[in-house]
């Protein structure tokens, strides 16, 4: 298995196309290379039962492997029951569609710090966590990945520590490291080769080689301020960081089979397309 990549929600250049629906977009991401599509509810969960179940049909036709990214007010750390409790829900109304497109991975935020500490606020997101794997398992969706995710903000919880530590409460959680999260939480933190080794063995030391291997990942450029992230930019806006080119080697070095998806400004499938084809060449050297 190789690594499989493909955009988060549509580009400008699906709509330019004359493309107007998500259900066309398993044909679209297959004309262009790709080999997953990650549907957004980040704004809520939108999609009737039955789009869903002909989103996954079409994207079975086209070889497309689905995700679906939950609501984006998730807060698996906050300090009021009720917002915990309704985040729980949220997770498992995203669940229902995504057993209905036959999707295996559901992206979860993972919440603020707040005015807690982030001891305070990684101890509550754990508890409402296993209390999501617990309702997903009554449900009958324990068939599907939770995959809690890196954020972006200083403040936000969701270090690559943080997220493994979540991921830690049972075995069928599945990190999403987003890069682009990843530096701009800690203000640029990754330069160097190392910097992003780093990353890699901590999944491998907390997580073991099974999930790091099919991790969930997102890319983009972002743009930051001492708060952390800002503003998600195209691939080709060489000024914001991170790169990929590091992030693809050691892929290739290590013979991961992560999904990667491209959260570009816009531009996320020709993106995706870029950092596939980066991709490629690492393996062939």
């Amino acid at each position: 298995m190789k690594a499989l990549f493909g955009p988060a929600g549509n580009c400008e250049d699906f709509y330019a196309s004359g493309k107007r629906s998500s259900l066309d977009a398993p044909l679209w991401v297959k004309e262009n290379g790709l080999g997953a599509y990650e549907y957004q509810c980040g704004k809520g969960v939108k999609i009737s039962d039955e789009a869903a179940k002909k989103l996954g049909e079409n994207a079975a036709e086209c070889g497309i492997v689905l995700s679906v990214h939950a609501p984006y007010y998730i807060s698996l750390s906050s300090i009021e029951a009720e917002k915990r409790d309704k985040s729980i829900d949220y997770i498992l109304r995203t669940l229902s569609v995504a057993k209905e497109m036959g999707a295996k991975r559901i992206v979860v935020h993972s919440g603020s710090c707040g005015d807690i500490t982030r001891k305070e606020a990684l101890e509550l997101a754990k508890d409402t966590l296993l209390g999501a794997v617990r309702a997903a398992d009554e449900a009958g969706f324990g068939n599907i990945h939770i995959c809690p995710e890196t954020m972006g903000k200083v403040k936000q919880l969701g270090t690559v520590w943080e997220v493994c530590e979540l991921c830690s409460i049972d075995e069928r959680l599945i990190p999403t490291i987003d890069f682009g999260h990843v530096n701009a939480q800690t203000l640029g933190g990754l330069k160097t080769m190392e910097d992003y080794e780093y990353v890699f063995d901590t999944i491998h030391k907390k997580l073991g080689e099974y999930r790091l291997k099919n991790f969930h990942s997102h890319y983009s450029r972002i743009e930051y301020t001492n708060s952390g992230e800002k503003k998600h930019h195209t691939f080709d806006e060489t000024e914001f960081e991170p790169e990929f080119d590091p992030i693809a080697k050691i892929v290739a070095k290590r013979g991961l089979s992560p999904v990667i998806i491209c959260e570009s400004r816009g531009t996320q499938t020709r993106d995706s397309v870029k950092m596939q084809e980066i991709y490629r060449g690492m393996l062939d050297e």
